[in-house]
């Protein structure tokens, strides 16, 4: 779909776009001056919860986890609504509420929006955040050598369907909730202290689909190890359920040409790898003289990281045992 207005923007004829089409990340980035650089991004989606609150929460924090991914600091949001006609006005002000206190406890302002009439809710933002043009993070730079290291546990997409189908754990529910609520803000800062090479969300391409487009655009190989990877409770048990939504099928069929797994892993682990991951946590590509330092700093700040894989020669994703 893209194919049409890719030629019309070429890089050459708009040299302060430092990422745009032709590069293509988890957000666009202009630069303003020698200093500054626009990060601009937008998501929304349909309810994954049933509390209007923690929807808009959690919908607030994945668009603005794309500012994260790239480095930089939310500045100002606006709000991107649809609301069924029949809503009582207090559910789609508590949706509202949500996003705008998580825009409040990012640091930025949210500054309006625009909302249409449709049968299917859906809620978002639009994002712009702020860095400096030489420290834009992108998915393009990872080598090998370097170690990855997640920021937050996989599995919400799961739970998110049990609970769509009212098959889930309300406990499994709750730290679902928790997890996504939770803005990358902190891991994007103390990335920044750190030397890396690469970084991601991971968010509706699933783990393994965020980790194809790190492999391709910088042209390595990415090895996860499965007994690595965290995941939250009771997500592997809804993976033997067979409690998967329709975006895995989809993210295996775009995907699965360059993904190997071990023969030894099962074939519902393999789905649940494909699984998309609303408001998922940051892949970072580290070189490895760097990683105990970042693992320690996330340490010392109480948030959690885990050494999932590593960066070698090559081509795709492979995932060991």
């Amino acid at each position: 779909m893209l194919r049409p207005i890719q030629s019309m923007f070429l890089p050459e004829q708009y040299p302060e776009l430092l990422v745009g089409l032709k590069v293509s990340d988890d957000a666009a980035v202009y630069r303003i001056s020698d200093e500054v650089a626009v990060i601009q991004t937008l998501d929304f989606f349909p309810p994954v919860v049933d509390d209007p609150y923690d929807y808009g929460a959690i919908a607030a924090v994945n668009a603005m986890s794309d500012v994260y991914a790239m480095g930089g600091q939310v500045v100002l949001a606006l709000n991107i609504a649809a609301f069924p006609a029949n809503w009582p006005p207090e559910i789609g002000s508590e949706i509202l509420r949500g996003g705008a206190e998580k825009v409040a406890e990012a640091g930025g302002v949210l500054a309006g929006g625009h909302t249409v009439i449709d049968d299917e809710p859906k809620y978002g933002l639009s994002v712009m955040g702020l860095i400096h043009p030489d420290h834009v993070r992108t998915k393009a730079a990872a080598q090998p050598g370097d170690l990855l290291i997640l920021t937050k546990p996989l599995g919400v997409g799961i739970i998110t369907t049990a609970l769509k189908k009212q098959v889930a754990d309300p406990a499994h529910v709750d730290a679902a909730v928790e997890s996504m609520k939770k803005l990358n803000r902190k891991a994007a800062e103390l990335i920044q202290q750190v030397g890396v090479h690469a970084t991601t969300d991971i968010t509706g391409f699933a783990l393994l689909g965020h980790s194809h487009e790190v492999a391709e655009k910088s042209g390595v190989e990415l090895r996860l190890f499965l007994n690595k990877l965290p995941f939250l409770d009771g997500a592997l048990g809804y993976a033997e359920q067979g409690l998967f939504p329709g975006g895995t099928c989809r993210n295996k069929d775009a995907y699965e040409h360059g993904v190997t797994f071990a023969p030894q892993i099962p074939g519902e682990i393999q789905q649940l790898l494909y699984t998309p991951e609303t408001s998922g946590g940051l892949l970072v590509s580290v070189p490895p003289e760097n990683a105990d330092a970042l693992t320690a700093l996330f340490a010392a700040e109480g948030h959690s990281c885990w050494v999932v894989g590593e960066v070698a020669a090559g081509s795709g994703i492979r995932v060991l045992q």
